[in-house]
């Protein structure tokens, strides 16, 4: 499945989206955005790891049937009452791409959607490295991230991890 933390591109940055009024028909432009199918669910209160940077997207308010997440109707850019605590998530149905992560259809273009290079199988991210496919292994598990020991890590690893966050 798809799955992860929304972010959105606006102004030249990657952001996220508050969960405020989060909810299945905003997560329906998300998964059709990104390829992904349909939306199962709408997970708020981060519960695919906090983002970081700025908060673009709060109250976002969908019919279901807008082609982007920044037709939503949403308050201003920018403008919001919520902290990384707070970030949205999609749960999709579809797209079995490389061990099951959201494709990054886009890259970059304004109004772009990105699920954050969070996995549906074990999620992981790369945190502390010079971009968003190099940096510390974590693994998010009972509500909180934390790293990987690196006894007996390899190259056969490493290339896992490349793989499931979809960077090669």
């Amino acid at each position: 499945r798809c799955a992860g933390r929304v972010e959105i591109f606006h102004n030249k940055q990657w952001g996220t989206v508050c969960d405020d009024n989060w909810d299945l028909l905003d997560a329906e432009v998300v998964c059709r955005q990104l390829d992904c199918g349909r939306a199962l669910s709408a997970p708020g209160g981060g519960q695919f790891g906090r983002g970081v940077g700025i908060i673009w997207m709060d109250e976002t308010n969908c019919t279901g049937m807008e082609s982007t997440l920044s037709a939503c109707r949403a308050r201003p850019w920018g403008i919001n009452n919520c902290y990384h605590g707070e970030d949205a998530g999609v749960v999709c149905s579809g797209y079995q791409g490389f061990f099951g992560i959201a494709p990054r259809k886009v890259v970059g273009g304004r109004g772009s959607v990105r699920m954050a290079a969070v996995s549906s199988f074990a999620p992981l991210r790369l945190v502390d490295g010079p971009g968003r496919c190099a940096g510390r292994v974590e693994v998010f598990h009972k509500e909180k991230w934390g790293t990987v020991c690196d006894d007996s890590w390899d190259f056969a690893d490493a290339k896992v991890v490349c793989r499931q966050l979809d960077c090669g």
